[in-house]
């Protein structure tokens, strides 16, 4: 889109935020409840046939990886929208007696949301619904790289509300820069750490607040005494989900020696059982998402072998289906690409352990992740973790299902990502929390205005005194 249009929906949008941000709770739950019928009722087959045609994602999993979220935000946000913009009391200090004192939540303003291609409902839809429940004005930026799904975003949004109160541009790498030189009140971006970067550092020329949902290597530990088989099932769910592209997925596991070979033979039967084969893709596992993406991870897989890496399971390419079967690596050399970066992908590494304290170590010289799993039935073990490392968000005995939890706050930390979502933290993190002291009466301050009398000093040392 040319930056003129932009320009003029961005305008557009500022001019209209006084009276959208106006808005009783009633409207704004009105509007929410157009979109959940949109995507529950009217556009939900078509929406499976959107991710389908992008990626091959089956109509399942765009269920309940997609709309399903978005549902319960929306039902969250309607039960609770009342009391979330309700005033909330603070106490006052005997200096300023007579006061009155209170918060309000206030909409931060005009919002640019940019959302990614691996879930191109929900994470629009997601932020979408928090900012709309704060009373913003809202610019969305879906991606490229799921063409059809943003464009059927486009069309849904445009089906509820106006130009000037939600607005969708379409475009690339252009657009998105274009985007970037706006001055907005706050910026929501969900991808990886090396653009939350770039859109931090421009938003910092506007001071524009920024929400940056990133990513990271979450990794997965299974200690000696966990159950191994129900690790499998959830392990296998939930890194395969998406064929691996899930910014919450393990990256890689550490797992207790004496756990290893149970641990491989066991999702080799998982695999088997949830998509038949892994020579072929299965109707339950959808595509890599474009060519760059499948030859980035073809090309990792190759040199990890190449370096040495062993294949347990899968390793299975076919360039013309984008297919990539799920894949088990163990002895990665520690400089390969699989090792390094986030994998966003179907390969999993397995790396083996003999002293819990050895991965906690090794974790401390690491970035924050955005998630971090862990599999045991020792308290112990379980508090040793959540103690003496540091993640966005933690399962203990379960993997990915944070996120199903709209109650709790999802985001990362430093290079994991800044800012929660979700529920009232979502609200929150679209909202400024305005502070409003009301005095209807003189008070006790006045007694220590200048000019400065003896009795007024002993009147401030008595305060410290007493503080």
């Amino acid at each position: 889109m040319e930056p003129e249009k932009i320009n003029a929906l961005f305008y557009g949008l500022k001019s209209a935020q006084y009276r959208v941000g106006a808005y009783s709770h009633t409207k704004r739950i009105e509007q929410l409840k157009q979109l959940k019928k949109a995507l529950a009722n009217t556009y939900r087959t078509r929406i499976h046939q959107a991710l389908k045609d992008d990626f091959g994602k089956p109509s399942t999993e765009v269920d309940l990886t997609e709309i399903y979220p978005v549902i319960g935000e929306i039902d969250q946000a309607c039960q609770h929208l009342k009391k979330w913009m309700s005033p909330t009391r603070v106490h006052t200090p005997i200096t300023i007696w007579g006061s009155t004192s209170y918060y309000i939540q206030e909409p931060k303003g005009v919002c640019l949301i940019m959302s990614p291609w691996n879930y191109p409902i929900n994470l629009v839809f997601s932020p979408l619904i928090s900012a709309l429940a704060a009373g913003n004005t809202v610019l969305v930026k879906p991606s490229e790289h799921a063409s059809k799904t943003s464009a059927l975003v486009g069309e849904i949004i445009e089906s509820i509300w106006p130009l000037d109160e939600v607005a969708v541009v379409l475009g690339g790498i252009e657009t998105a820069t274009a985007l970037l030189e706006l001055p907005w009140n706050h910026i929501h971006f969900t991808g990886a750490p090396s653009i939350g970067k770039i859109v931090m550092t421009a938003a910092a020329k506007h001071l524009s607040s920024v929400t940056l949902e990133l990513g990271g290597q979450s990794p997965l530990i299974i200690d000696q005494t966990a159950d191994i088989m129900d690790c499998v099932q959830k392990l296998a769910w939930s890194k395969w989900i998406n064929a691996g592209q899930t910014c919450i997925a393990p990256n890689h596991v550490w797992v207790h020696r004496s756990k290893y070979t149970a641990l491989i033979e066991g999702l080799k039967a998982q695999i088997d059982t949830a998509y038949q084969n892994t020579e072929n893709r299965s109707e339950s596992y959808c595509q890599i998402v474009n060519k760059k993406h499948f030859d980035r991870l073809s090309e990792a897989l190759h040199q990890a072998v190449a370096g040495g890496a062993e294949i347990a399971m899968g390793g299975t390419t076919l360039t013309e289906d984008r297919y990539i079967a799920p894949t088990v690596v163990v002895n990665a050399p520690k400089d390969c690409a699989l090792m390094r970066e986030e994998i966003f992908g179907p390969m999993l590494p397995v790396l083996i352990f003999d002293d819990l304290r050895e991965v906690i170590e090794d974790l401390k010289s690491q970035e924050k992740p955005l998630a971090l799993y862990f599999f045991s039935k020792n308290k112990k073990n379980m508090d040793l973790v959540l103690k003496h490392t540091r993640a966005g968000s933690t399962c203990i005995n379960h993997a990915v299902v944070q996120y199903a939890n709209g109650h709790l706050p999802f985001g990362g930390s430093n290079n994991s990502g800044l800012g929660k979502s979700h529920g009232v933290f979502g609200f929150r993190e679209f909202s400024n929390q305005r502070s409003v002291v009301k005095t209807w009466h003189n008070g006790l301050l006045r007694l220590v205005f200048p000019p400065y009398t003896p009795l007024k000093e002993k009147i401030a040392r008595w305060s410290i005194k007493w503080l």
